[in-house]
């Protein structure tokens, strides 16, 4: 199925993305110096644009204000009567926290460290955290859109602002400092894995179960 050979396709360069990373591989560990350190030299000489970067990566495209519009998402479709999808949301939802989380321990990698920071975070560096929930609920909400045949319009009124807010929730992260590229690269490209094979693996199950031939008495 497309959406598993994705998938597949997708967390095999995360890997291979998080093996780089681990082996310390000079030319991806210059480039993340080099784009770390020409925005971090912008963000201290710009603070109207800084500050404009830490509201959007802070409130607009916070990994709990994705959560929560996500939440919006599952409560209309349990509205609608559509509790398994609904169910289906948020298992992947929350399973992309956790899958974060995991690889998060597990890399360990260390933010980028400077004098004069513009922006502080938590946690371990990589993924991005708040690229791969903005990825994850960007790819939720289109596929449930597909999946419900919603008209064009709605398609593209939700697409364009959910792709801007996966790239621009990305940008912010690297201009405001706190994320190498390659964290960011590694977030988006885990939340479209997910999102695939949340996709693949529940089109498999429905076309199982429709196919089943009903019980005998």
């Amino acid at each position: 199925m497309r959406e598993l050979r994705a998938a597949g396709w997708l967390a095999a360069a995360a890997v291979a993305l998080a093996a780089l990373v681990l082996v310390h591989w000079t030319p991806l560990a210059g480039a993340d110096r080099t784009v770390a350190g020409e925005l971090h030299r912008v963000a201290r000489t710009l603070p109207g644009l800084t500050e404009a970067n830490r509201v959007l990566s802070d409130w607009v495209w916070d990994p709990w204000t994705v959560r929560a519009a996500l939440l919006v998402l599952v409560g209309w479709l349990v509205w609608r009567g559509v509790r398994v999808l609904a169910a289906w949301v948020a298992a992947t939802s929350a399973l992309g926290t956790l899958l974060q989380q995991g690889i998060k321990a597990a890399v360990d990698r260390p933010r980028p460290v400077w004098p004069d920071p513009v922006d502080a975070a938590h946690y371990a560096s990589f993924p991005s955290g708040h690229a791969m929930t903005a990825m994850v609920g960007a790819g939720l909400a289109l596929w449930v859109l597909r999946e419900r045949a919603a008209p064009a319009a709605w398609q593209w009124a939700v697409g364009v602002p959910a792709a801007v807010s996966v790239v621009g929730v990305g940008c912010t992260r690297l201009y405001l400092g706190v994320h190498w590229l390659s964290d960011v690269l590694a977030g988006w490209l885990l939340g479209a894995a997910l999102v695939a094979a949340a996709a693949g693996l529940y089109t498999r199950l429905a076309s199982a179960a429709a196919t089943r031939p009903p019980d005998q008495d």
